[in-house]
């Protein structure tokens, strides 16, 4: 919405004062609230997070409050891993929609809704799932879609969906930004390898 403030300045209508109340007042009325500050994540702070010697392959920088919902930023590296032409295996979140940047190396990527066995549930107090990603199961797969990805390359997997690698020829670095609705992500949270 748009306000023209010189026709009412103009027509005397509203002081200077009472114009910029009105310039305050109409975005906070039209969103219900101030919406929260911006949050970096600087290239620095994923920097630090992939050279730290503690975490896993995946590893969230930071988790922050949007209002409405949580947004996680975190990066994953993955090694060289062949296809042995085995079952592949992935892992889908309840919850939590990822969606994937890469930044460098490529492999072959694999989703899918179809499972061949049931669903293992990852340890509730895992890092993985209390920062990470939330509840989340791992399954082999029965059939998906294959796409192979490289640096620059952005892939959605909305929550629910199996994801995981079929063939990786050296490494793959992909940032993962994690819309949560369900906030079950710790908003605030900040990985101990970014300097604050």
């Amino acid at each position: 919405m748009k306000l023209n403030t010189n026709v009412f300045l103009r027509r005397g209508v509203l002081s200077a004062g009472a114009s910029l109340a009105v310039l305050v007042a109409i975005p906070a009325a039209c969103w219900g609230q101030t919406p929260p500050a911006a949050v970096d994540v600087l290239k620095a702070d994923i920097d630090a997070v992939i050279a730290a010697k503690e975490g896993g392959a995946d590893r969230q920088i930071k988790v922050v409050d949007v209002g409405k919902l949580n947004v996680g930023v975190g990066v994953l590296q993955m090694g060289k891993k062949p296809n042995d032409g085995k079952p592949i295996t992935g892992i889908a979140h309840a919850q939590v929609t990822e969606v994937y940047y890469v930044l460098s190396g490529s492999g072959v990527l694999i989703t899918g809704r179809e499972i061949a066995d049931p669903p293992a549930p990852l340890a509730a107090d895992s890092e993985v799932v209390q920062v990470a990603v939330g509840p989340s199961h791992r399954a082999t797969f029965m059939g998906g879609e294959r796409r192979t990805v490289s640096a620059g390359d952005v892939v959605v997997i909305p929550a629910g969906v199996l994801h995981g690698w079929v063939e990786i020829p050296d490494h793959v670095n992909y940032l993962s930004i994690r819309p949560d609705p369900d906030r079950v992500l710790p908003a605030g949270y900040v990985n101990p390898a970014v300097k604050r």
